[in-house]
């Protein structure tokens, strides 16, 4: 795997080479992919396989018809039983998967839209190859022989990085070259060659039709997600982080904080100085609180003056440590000298036996409130409540 890592970084940085090395790894890669791409990516993959599959459970057996003008008996009965087969699996695919968000589940649905034809194809090109066929019936037997071809092209309906594309059409690709084999005396290895590399080109250039559609994704994703003003997460995204953090927790049982941060007196500063120096001012903070977190930690722009900090496996003790370490450090200067403070409020899911990350965020909340009461540039946390 490794092996194979290094190829495609390798190759496609001498033909991609105009892309960040970050952006890249993300188009060559789906290890590291933030959790909002991928819950993004996830609903659009299963909602095509489940477009797809629908479409192919109607339109595969209405060409029993065909086969039944076209074939005599028993290739027609043959292949109306497998087309049967093949579209009542089609059409249990295009109902399940309907509510999940996980990219393991768009796995297992990509895997069996593209593992149904291709057991299909193993069934039916080996089953037309024994029989004499003339006229329209060889013409409709040659016609299967292109369904890895189609297959193939599918890929470039979904968003998809260069690994994943290579994984999904090995099987394809295996099948065609399983059947080549089957029929080594009846074609001669030039044929079978011409169309294995046919079929690989057609895989490349959907791969990189896939990875085009990822790159578009990854950039409206981005903007979606992050406030324009201080590069934060938008209060939408950070609604979705905190839904997956906090199931992330509750499965695994690990702590989970979230810090409130609502700057100090900031109407006086858009009051006295105008909305530039309050903007400046969020900037200001925004890249205090950011330089400060850890690599895993999530910053908020929750709306206005106020930040949300995401913290995973921080109980009550290490969420206390780092808004100190944030209050010690500073969060920028006011416009008239002195120092821009904020109230902090910290909330954790076991400590505070929160049932879902709305409860935790209303704690966190009313926390920051009461600093707020109590004279402001404070923090009070969930150990000050005993």
């Amino acid at each position: 795997m490794q092996k194979l890592e290094i190829f495609f970084q390798m190759t496609a940085g001498r033909l991609l080479g105009a892309f960040p090395r970050e952006e890249l790894r993300s188009l060559l890669l789906p290890a590291g992919h933030a959790p909002l791409l991928a819950r993004r990516r996830a609903e659009m993959i299963i909602s095509r396989v489940r477009i797809v599959a629908a479409l192919f459970a109607l339109l595969t057996p209405l060409w029993i018809v065909v086969d039944a003008l076209v074939f005599t008996y028993p290739v027609s009965i043959m292949l109306a039983a497998g087309r049967i087969v093949t579209s009542l699996a089609f059409g249990l695919l295009a109902l399940s998967y309907g509510k999940s968000t996980k990219m393991a589940d768009a796995y297992r649905a990509l895997a069996m839209l593209f593992g149904i034809p291709t057991l299909f194809f193993i069934y039916s090109h080996p089953l037309l190859s024994h029989f004499q066929l003339v006229g329209p019936a060889a013409a409709i037997a040659a016609g299967y022989a292109f369904l890895p071809f189609v297959m193939v092209a599918g890929l470039s309906v979904f968003p998809l990085t260069a690994l994943e594309s290579t994984l999904f059409a090995l099987p394809v690709l295996l099948a065609e070259a399983l059947v080549a084999l089957m029929q080594l005396g009846m074609l001669s290895w030039s044929s079978h060659l011409g169309a294995f590399w046919l079929l690989f080109l057609i895989t490349a250039v959907a791969a990189l039709a896939g990875m085009s559609q990822l790159s578009f994704m990854i950039s409206l994703v981005g903007q979606a997600s992050h406030d324009g003003l201080t590069g934060c997460f938008s209060r939408a995204s950070g609604e979705e982080l905190m839904d997956i953090q906090f199931h992330i927790a509750a499965r695994s049982g690990a702590p989970l904080s979230v810090v409130f941060a609502d700057l100090d007196n900031f109407k006086a500063i858009n009051d006295g100085f105008g909305h530039d120096a309050g903007d400046s001012a969020l900037n200001a903070a925004a890249e205090a609180l950011r330089s400060n977190l850890r690599a895993g930690d999530v910053l908020l722009r929750w709306g206005g003056e106020e930040f949300a900090i995401i913290l995973p496996d921080a109980d009550c003790a290490t969420a206390t440590k780092a808004v100190a370490r944030l209050r010690e450090r500073g969060l920028g200067s006011r416009p008239e000298g002195g120092r821009l403070t904020a109230s902090f409020g910290i909330a954790e899911h076991l400590a505070d036996r929160a049932t879902d990350w709305r409860q935790l965020v209303e704690i966190a909340d009313q926390r920051m409130y009461q600093a707020k009461l109590a004279g402001k540039d404070r923090c009070v946390g969930c150990a000050e409540q005993g």
